[in-house]
């Protein structure tokens, strides 16, 4: 029992660490310049810390969290646009796009009439991704073979609550999209999904990952709604959707480190709990270039 504890106990301190990188980015950043703030970019990426790469070898931004080798980073270099400005930093939600975090102006500054090409990666934070990781694990710990994550989230009135908050920043995210166009007229938009984190299967990894295991299909299908409304505002929005989902089942936190693109409760190649790790990035990086292709 000590041994399975303090495996709960580091587990649970690290989700702590991910809530932190997706509760919002307040301390010191690096500032933008006016002429970045100023739209001089072709390329803008916005987005949470998915686009950001906390953790991510080489590290900048400050609390943004950005990484060197993040999926932005990646496309611009593959399509040799120097002309390059990443804006993305962890915790944003979509009201970020508006007002600063930290020394990190409003993500939406960042873009011009001289933009061409806009990523956004976006809305995880919006449904409070970092505190239902926590809860869920948290919760595991108590009941391994049930499913107290999806029961915690279940309305008096058998109304799933995450599936309310996601359709409630449904119209978050239009408004993002709007915006874009409206700052950025002449840019392509790439609004960008999440990655697979729970195994597709339904199937989890309890210990390892401190998911219970009725709750592993529970989070497996929000995600998926997840990432189904946001293909929709992007229809709709009649901007490209690059499926991120996709093209990582297989690779989610329960397959072992080597085929590992998005980690666990306790990251074992350089990343935040949860999140994607260079392989991860770029993965996405293939799915938003994929979608570069298309035109």
């Amino acid at each position: 029992m000590r041994e399975r504890g303090a495996r709960y106990g580091k587990a649970l301190a690290a989700l702590g660490a991910a809530s932190a990188l997706t509760a919002g980015a307040t301390g010191a950043a690096t500032a933008a310049t006016p002429a970045e703030q100023a739209g001089s970019a072709r390329y803008v990426a916005l987005g949470d810390s998915y686009t950001s790469g906390p953790g991510i070898p080489e590290q900048t931004g400050g609390d943004c969290a950005r990484s060197s080798v993040n999926y932005p980073a990646l496309t611009a270099k593959s399509v040799h646009q120097t002309s390059f400005k990443d804006v993305s930093c962890s915790g944003a939600t979509t009201d970020d796009m508006w007002r600063a975090q930290g020394e990190n102006q409003p993500q939406l500054n960042a873009l011009g009439k001289q933009t061409r090409l806009v990523t956004v990666g976006i809305g995880g934070n919006d449904i409070g991704f970092g505190s239902i990781i926590g809860t869920c694990a948290q919760l595991s710990a108590g009941d391994p073979a049930g499913a107290p994550c999806k029961k915690q989230y279940t309305a008096p009135d058998g109304t799933d609550q995450l599936t309310t908050r996601i359709n409630e920043a449904a119209p978050k995210i239009a408004r993002v999209l709007k915006a874009v166009h409206e700052r950025a007229p002449y840019a392509k938009v790439v609004l960008v999904g999440y990655p697979t984190i729970m195994p597709d299967s339904g199937v989890g990894c309890f210990p390892a990952v401190p998911i219970a295991a009725g709750d592993a299909p529970y989070l497996r299908d929000t995600e998926k709604r997840l990432n189904a409304m946001l293909k929709e505002q992007a229809r709709k929005a009649h901007v490209r959707y690059a499926d991120t989902y996709t093209p990582t089942v297989g690779h989610d936190v329960c397959t072992p480190a080597a085929d590992r693109w998005v980690e666990g409760a306790s990251p074992e190649s350089p990343a935040a709990p949860f999140h994607p790790n260079a392989k991860g990035e770029q993965a996405m990086a293939g799915s938003v270039l994929a979608q570069l292709r298309a035109s």
